[in-house]
């Protein structure tokens, strides 16, 4: 037969919490300024691109409904 767990209260629930995610956030690799600029740029890019891409679809896609709207 399986042992039953401990009930725990809600104060041992929360400090339990905090110190698993304190250890978590000790494992992160955090970028260097200089690389987190980089990134940031990237996606600023991407973004600009991404929106030129839809405004041109979305002006070619409203132009063809209407014509097809005016036949």
């Amino acid at each position: 037969m399986t042992p039953k767990k401990k009930k725990l209260t809600l104060v041992q629930r929360i400090q339990r919490f905090w110190r698993e995610t304190t250890g978590e956030l000790r494992k992160v690799t955090w970028p260097t300024p200089p690389e987190a600029w980089k990134m940031t740029r990237l996606v600023m890019i991407v973004m600009v691109l991404m929106a030129l891409i839809l405004g041109v679809l979305d002006f070619a896609f409203s132009r063809f409904i209407t014509f097809l709207v005016s036949l």
